[in-house]
């Protein structure tokens, strides 16, 4: 039981991870650099984020990982909760 807890929370570690490298898509294009090497970066950090996300995905557990998928998600943020939910 302990391995799986440690696995888990490397995996929640490495969802956690990803967020920093999908900010700095937005960040790069004002940066002053050229053209070619901003789309190296952007694609770089595009790469990483979405490769930690899934490990962190597959290390947590498909329900865990669910769950954590819909935290995440910008459209739920600012709703409110359905009454039926609330008393699940």
């Amino acid at each position: 039981m302990k391995k799986k807890n440690w696995v888990i929370r490397v995996g929640i570690f490495l969802i956690i991870l990803c967020i920093p490298f999908f900010l700095l898509i937005a960040i790069i294009p004002f940066l002053e650099m050229e053209a070619k090497t901003k789309i190296t970066l952007s694609t770089i950090s595009l790469v990483i984020g979405e490769v930690l996300f899934w490990l962190g995905g597959i290390m947590v557990g498909k329900e865990l990982f669910g769950k954590y998928k819909t935290y995440l998600n910008p459209k739920k943020w600012f709703k409110k909760a359905d009454k039926n939910q609330e008393s699940e």
